[in-house]
């Protein structure tokens, strides 16, 4: 039943439509996550840190459908050619910086620095662009098809 849904067109709608939580809860987190910063001194700057610690979280289990429907549409080539290998340079760090920083804001919850908390802002900012740019690619893909 699994193979079927993604070996016809159904595939890359599936995989397409996995894959804009992980990029939107991204993108969202880090807006939670500067907001936090800049309003550290007002009350509600907690509620925006916890936020912003709950959507990373979710960025990142989203980031599981995606990556294997993904994974299953290229048959398991993790690099591929043309566009798959650009959407591909894009897709591979950016899902390991989400991991990684998913991680270590769960371990480290309110703990961190605020100097700390500014580069992890700055990584989700960045993982962030990567995930976009990786979903321009993927949208490439599609069109040439």
């Amino acid at each position: 039943m699994t193979a079927r849904l993604f070996d016809g067109p159904l595939g890359p709608r599936l995989h397409g439509a996995s894959v804009h939580f992980p990029i939107a809860l991204t993108l969202c987190a880090a807006a939670l996550e500067a907001g936090a910063l800049l309003f550290a001194s007002r009350a509600w700057a907690r509620d925006l840190d916890a936020a912003g610690r709950l959507t990373v979280a979710l960025a990142a289990l989203g980031s599981l459908p995606a990556v294997a429907s993904g994974l299953w549409l290229t048959r398991g080539d993790a690099v591929g050619h043309g566009l798959l290998r650009l959407h591909h340079g894009c897709v591979w760090p950016a899902f390991a910086l989400l991991v990684a920083l998913a991680t270590w804001r769960s371990i480290v919850g309110r703990r961190a620095t605020h100097t700390a908390l500014a580069v992890y802002a700055c990584g989700l900012f960045v993982c962030g662009s990567l995930l976009a740019a990786a979903g321009f690619f993927g949208g490439e893909i599609l069109l040439a098809a």
